[in-house]
C-alpha cells in the first residue's frame, strides 16, 4: 500500500519500468491546464501553467502580460474588443 501522503487522487499515478525488469508505480502532481481565452478558445500567450501555490510565488509581472485584458483575453480577441470600443465611442458622438 502507498504511503498515506500518496493516496489522493491531486498525484498522478505513473508505471515506470526498471532497469531489473519490475513495474512500479511513481506518483508525480499533477500539471495544471494552460490558461485559455473565453473568448477565441485559444491559448494564451505569456501565462504559466503552474499550481495558484506556485503562480502566487511569482512577481505580477510574471503572471500575466503587461497589457489591458493581458492574462485573460487573447491579443486577437483584445483587438476586437477594443475596435467595439471606438466603434462605440463613434455612435455617441453622432
Amino acid at each position: 500500500m502507498p504511503a498515506r501522503r500518496l493516496r489522493s487522487r491531486s498525484f498522478r499515478r505513473l508505471k515506470v519500468k526498471l532497469p531489473g525488469n519490475r513495474v512500479t508505480i511513481h506518483y508525480r502532481k499533477r500539471v495544471p491546464k494552460a490558461a485559455t481565452c473565453p473568448v477565441t478558445g485559444e491559448k494564451l500567450h505569456g501565462v504559466p501553467r503552474g499550481t495558484p501555490g506556485q503562480l502566487h510565488k511569482l512577481p505580477k509581472a510574471q503572471r500575466r502580460p503587461e497589457r489591458p485584458y493581458g492574462g485573460v483575453l487573447s491579443s486577437k480577441a483584445m483587438r476586437e474588443e477594443f475596435r467595439k470600443e471606438a466603434r462605440g465611442m463613434e455612435l455617441e458622438k453622432r
